[in-house]
């Protein structure tokens, strides 16, 4: 009683309460009843508009949330002919927005929730920045496989965020008439305009940016880009060999994705192979997307950070980077086509160019991600082949059949042929996507539901099929754990599986005191001969279904054809020229611990000893 005859007060504006007379404290704790009743109202209403009408503005944001406690102090104040304070406004803002936070907790971990159905953690359910907090470490792929592990193929591990490890459902929810991206780049870009072509929701806004995409890393368009890889791939071979002692392998092959995506996207710019990252461009990146993991999380609140200059200001100067590198490319022109000349409708000169912000946003994403996902996979690549002995050697002989010593390796003309070396780079990447959570996709808050199945998810559903998860499950992939290229090769029929060595169980690795035989010292030999063990014809499973390195669909990876060329290039080079090995006494099996998701993978460093082959 005594707390409602303050906050009566209060409201009235009044502070000595003993000159008050009685018959106003009956008036005020009317109206503070009533309006509280009516904060309640209002806030269940406005939960409701923006679980339904979701919006991004920051005007609206604020409207939504401060406009009726304001709106009814000021009504109240004139009802009782006295003016509002601090005071009152502070209690009606504190009773609207607690109401609203409660309507919006208990939606959500109600049966009133269409997601009811499906499990998931308590918080998970309840807030987004639990997941969020998640991400922040790097361990989003794992901590969503220990979800699945224990809650099923499909978990809820956000308020309407689903996670769904069934390949059977790849096609229906990513394939042509499958569902369109999420808002994660909204956040990770901090803005809900300027957005990369990978990141645009609207599917048929997507596929018409995708068109210049698709013509620049065509088979065609590839063709003409393969003097770039080559001159970039020879650059990364010969100053491998000028390189004293043991060598991060991974931070040069940073230097060349970089150098050659600046090359193809803006006709050059970056010279990190002979220089050095004297600016610290990689540091940048692997700074920048800890922070844009999360904002992916919580997509509204990048919009909120993006006020702030100090927490915009890297990405401020990556963009002013991204736009001078593509005024200069617009002012020389293309002496040689590249990926710039199709963004640009260079080769459809009846088409007008496109906006000087998309040309940035689209040089960007492709410096960033055609850099950063391929040197992630050929760093994990050349660690699995140096902790694989015989791996290792197997390739060594492809390599050695179709490029011997004093064959060009440069030249792609046997690349198609060499399918241990493709089984090698699919196993690779299996076992360490680049991305390995994969974009979200969503059903749009104005559009019908989708119903798969047994399935239905209603529309503001977020929906993500993680390929760490699929790469990992046993009813997807034998041994799902090991690195076992042979496995690509049973499943398309070029080899018998009673003639494939399987991996060595965990349990027969050797003691830290063995050194393994062959090309590397490494202590995770994990492949041996098959008369060791026994796998039957009907206990070998292989879903390329549940393959999502690439992603799916027409929203998949545009770059696969010019990732998958690097690759071949890059391996065969430094494998015909270079004898490799570990550094003695690096511990290998900290890779995988040390691999992380933050939006694309961050690995360790892989030190390796280069020695030049008679």
């Amino acid at each position: 009683m005594a707390f409602c005859r303050h906050a009566a007060y209060q409201l009235l504006g009044l502070r000595h309460t003993r000159f008050v007379p009685n018959l106003l404290y009956p008036l005020a704790t009317m109206v503070l009843l009533s309006s509280t009743s009516i904060l309640v109202l209002l806030a269940v209403a406005v939960h409701q508009l923006f679980r339904t009408r979701e919006t991004y503005r920051i005007s609206a944001h604020l409207a939504l949330l401060l406009g009726p406690p304001t709106l009814l102090v000021i009504f109240d104040g004139c009802l009782t002919a006295l003016l509002p304070t601090w005071s009152s406004l502070f209690l009606y803002c504190t009773t609207y927005l607690s109401a609203l936070v409660g309507s919006v907790v208990f939606y959500r971990i109600s049966p009133f929730h269409p997601l009811w159905r499906y499990p998931g953690p308590f918080w998970c359910r309840t807030t987004m920045f639990w997941h969020a907090a998640v991400a922040a470490t790097g361990e989003q792929p794992r901590y969503i496989q220990r979800l699945h592990e224990k809650y099923g193929d499909v978990v809820r591990f956000g308020p309407n965020n689903l996670s769904i490890r069934d390949p059977s459902l790849v096609g229906p929810l990513m394939g042509s008439s499958g569902v369109g991206k999420g808002p994660n780049f909204i956040g990770a870009m901090l803005t809900e305009t300027n957005v990369p072509m990978v990141g645009i929701m609207d599917t048929d806004e997507h596929i018409r940016r995708r068109r210049a995409w698709n013509r620049g890393l065509g088979p065609a368009a590839l063709k003409e880009f393969e003097h770039l890889i080559v001159r970039r791939a020879h650059q990364l071979v010969d100053r491998l060999g000028e390189q004293e002692g043991a060598v991060n392998i991974g931070k040069w092959i940073n230097y060349f994705s970089y150098d050659l995506m600046s090359d193809m996207t803006f006709g050059g710019g970056s010279e990190l192979l002979q220089e050095g990252d004297q600016t610290n461009v990689w540091r940048v990146i692997e700074e920048g997307v800890v922070p844009a993991t999360i904002m992916a999380q919580v997509p509204w609140l990048g919009l909120y950070v993006a006020r702030i200059p100090a927490a915009v200001k890297a990405l401020d100067a990556f963009l002013q980077l991204g736009k001078e590198f593509a005024m200069r490319r617009m002012e020389k022109g293309s002496t040689t086509p590249d990926l710039f000349h199709y963004l640009n409708n260079e080769d459809l000169p009846d088409k007008p160019q496109p906006p000087l912000q998309q040309l940035v946003d689209d040089g960007i994403l492709a410096i960033v991600a055609g850099a950063d996902t391929v040197s992630s996979a050929m760093t994990s690549l050349f660690h699995c082949l140096l902790t694989h002995p015989e791996t290792y050697r197997k390739l060594q002989e492809e390599i050695d059949k179709y490029y011997p010593q004093g064959e060009d390796p440069f030249n792609p003309k046997h690349y198609r042929d060499m399918t241990y070396l493709q089984a090698v780079i699919h196993e690779a990447i299996r076992l360490y996507p680049p991305i390995m959570t994969s974009s979200p996709r969503k059903v749009p808050n104005d559009a019908p539901g989708v119903a798969v199945g047994s399935l239905y998810f209603p529309p503001g559903t977020s929906i993500m099929i993680p390929p760490f998860s699929l790469h990992r499950d046993a009813r997807n992939f034998t041994f799902p754990d090991s690195f076992w290229p042979e496995r690509w090769l049973v499943a398309s029929g070029q080899l018998a599986l009673a003639d494939a060595p399987l991996p060595r169980p965990i349990s027969s690795l050797p003691s830290p005191s063995r050194k393994s035989p062959g090309p590397s010292n490494t202590l995770l030999p994990t492949s041996t001969s098959h008369s060791a063990h026994t796998l039957a014809e009907s206990e070998f499973v292989h879903n390329d279904s549940a393959f999502l390195a690439f992603s799916h669909g027409p929203l998949n990876c545009v770059g696969k054809g010019l990732g998958m060329q690097e690759m071949r290039t890059v391996v065969t080079a430094i494998m015909q020229r270079y004898e490799m090995r570990l550094r003695e006494g690096w511990d290998a099996s900290g890779y995988e611990t040390a691999y992380r998701d933050y939006f694309v993978s961050t690995r360790p460093e892989v030190p390796v000893l280069l020695e030049r082959r008679g």
